[in-house]
């Protein structure tokens, strides 16, 4: 078997790529590129690793042929085109946790610097004046600090600010009112939060809903002499807006680790009394460096070589153990979907999947999105998990997803239902001795089948004689059979019937049993 190649394009630990070769992936470490020179040999690969330098633009994953996955080394991605990687059925991983603590203590640090004045106070010492009475500082401990965003690093900054004494207030629309218990951070909503706090530090990621945060209306609504700090992503705050409100004296003081435009040559805030900076070294410590090149060496060898995916931000998680056991589920899920992708030949307005009994007890989102890349081949030839939610979503597909913890008729079930023009069609599916995939109903009808290779449906009147009639028109035609599925409604009512064929089916078969005294629908289908 070929073994995955990986291409780390930034510079890394060296240890990631020893990682890469332990665990069964071809490595080339090739960094500082120009991006018309990663074009020309990106095609060669299956994964690239990166940190902050390269770029993956539409361009570059145009240019990505066997690209598989993208691995951040780090938490932020604003360099990865995730809806063009996503579109092309790229994973995109980040490594969220490798430097949470390195970022987190970087905020409680700045936090410091802020109450403190230590680089002021820093600079006049070494320029030989004694200011004492100058540097009039705050105490840390009895403040309120408000946190915009309480996930995993925020937490930390939680717990650490916790540690120091002071009150926690947390602004997450994620955050549970157990979870808040949990880390002991009173839950609020933001404008109570920006009353409250007497330092804000922001920890949330740059989206829609986040972009200026804090805006000028929102400074506004803090308690005059707030401190912040912004460790997480520029453009959370309007730096125009933090520059007045400075000038103002409405925010005290504020310490930035990011910035809108980055790198920052230049910005109203440099110079501003009551303002630091550092460039962009929330992650920047030796422990974070290597754990993060470690992380993202272990994830993208682990979904190369084994199908695990972990942090993925296209993609639902699949863990190394959960993939052997949920694989025949996923090759069952796509098998339906693509079942029912066929058939239903209207206009889909909605897709529900039902787990039910064992199914019903594993992780259910790989499983739908098995189910999705199945339905959206009849849309495109070139899909697969990563990119099938996005075509649905696309088409305006309403997605379901049910779980039925007790079992029914079968030990484990997957049924799948689209809605059409014409109402609900709906398959469904289970696996004979817990790894082979078999359909068991179709549109409402009980049938035991192998969804294999070259098949043909045919909806027919059950009639004496029908079954002989398909199998002679086939044999002069040359054809097959493999095996033979039949299913009814009732004695001389509406039948199916599903057979395996050894060989493609072409229009003038199809056309010839079309002709057939009873049949309603004939479709040649490809597994």
């Amino acid at each position: 078997m070929t073994k995955p190649k990986v291409l780390i394009s930034d510079k890394m630990d060296p240890n990631a790529a020893r990682i890469f070769r332990e665990r069964g992936c071809e490595v080339d470490e090739i960094t500082g590129q120009t991006p018309e020179e990663l074009m020309k040999i990106i095609g060669n690969y299956d994964g690239l690793a990166i940190r902050s330098s390269t770029k993956a633009t539409p361009e570059i994953l145009d240019a990505a042929t066997n690209l598989k996955v993208i691995g951040r080394a780090g938490i932020g991605v604003d360099n990865v085109d995730i809806p063009a990687a996503s579109s092309k059925g790229v994973v995109v991983m980040n490594t969220p946790f490798g430097n949470s603590i390195t970022t987190a203590e970087h905020a409680i640090a700045m936090m410091f610097a802020l109450a403190r004045q230590l680089p002021e106070a820093d600079a006049s010492t070494q320029q030989g004046k004694w200011e004492k009475s100058r540097f009039m500082g705050v105490e840390l401990t009895g403040k309120t600090l408000g946190l915009i965003g309480a996930g995993n690093i925020g937490g930390i900054v939680a717990s650490r600010a916790l540690g120091l004494k002071m009150k926690v207030v947390a602004f997450d629309p994620f955050l549970t009112e157990e979870r808040a218990i949990e880390i002991g951070v009173e839950k609020a909503d933001l404008d109570t939060l920006l009353s409250k706090a007497d330092f804000i530090t922001l920890h949330t990621p740059l989206t829609d809903q986040t972009r200026n945060i804090l805006s000028k209306e929102n400074l506004a609504k803090t308690k005059k002499g707030v401190r912040i700090i912004n460790c997480a992503r520029g453009g959370l705050i309007d730096e125009a807006a933090l520059k007045e409100a400075l000038d103002s004296g409405q925010v005290a003081g504020a310490a930035l680790d990011v910035f809108q435009t980055e790198p920052a040559k230049e910005s109203p805030l440099f110079g501003t009394p009551g303002f630091i900076c550092t460039p962009h070294l929330g992650a920047s410590t030796s422990e974070a460096q290597v754990n993060v090149a470690l992380q993202v060496a272990e994830q993208m060898a682990d979904y190369l070589v084994n199908g695990g995916v972990t942090n993925a931000l296209n993609m639902p998680s699949l863990s190394a153990e959960e993939a052997p056991k949920l694989k025949p589920y996923m090759a069952l899920a796509e098998k339906l979907g693509s079942l029912v992708g066929q058939l239903a030949h209207d206009n889909l307005t909605d897709i529900a999947v039902e787990v039910e009994g064992a199914a019903a007890q594993l992780n259910i989102k790989p499983i739908v999105g098995a189910v999705l890349a199945g339905l959206m081949q009849r849309y495109s030839d070139t899909v697969n998990m990563v990119n099938a939610p996005y075509l649905a979503k696309e088409r305006g597909l309403d997605v379901r997803e049910i779980r039925h913890e007790k079992e029914g008729a079968y030990q484990t079930l997957i049924r799948v239902t689209v809605g059409t023009e014409a109402g609900e069609k709906s398959v469904a599916g289970t696996l004979f001795g817990n790894n082979q995939p078999r359909l068991v109903e179709i549109f409402g009808i009980g049938m035991e089948a192998e969804l294999e290779g070259n098949m043909l449906y045919i909806v027919n009147e059950d009639a004496p004689g029908f079954i002989g009639r398909v199998g002679s028109t086939l044999g002069e035609a040359g054809l097959n059979i493999g095996t033979f599925h039949l299913g009814r409604r009732k004695s001389g009512g509406e039948a199916i019937l599903l057979l395996s064929m050894d060989s493609n089916i072409d229009e003038t078969v199809l056309a010839s049993v079309c002709k057939l005294d009873g049949v309603k629908t004939v479709k040649a289908l490809s597994f």
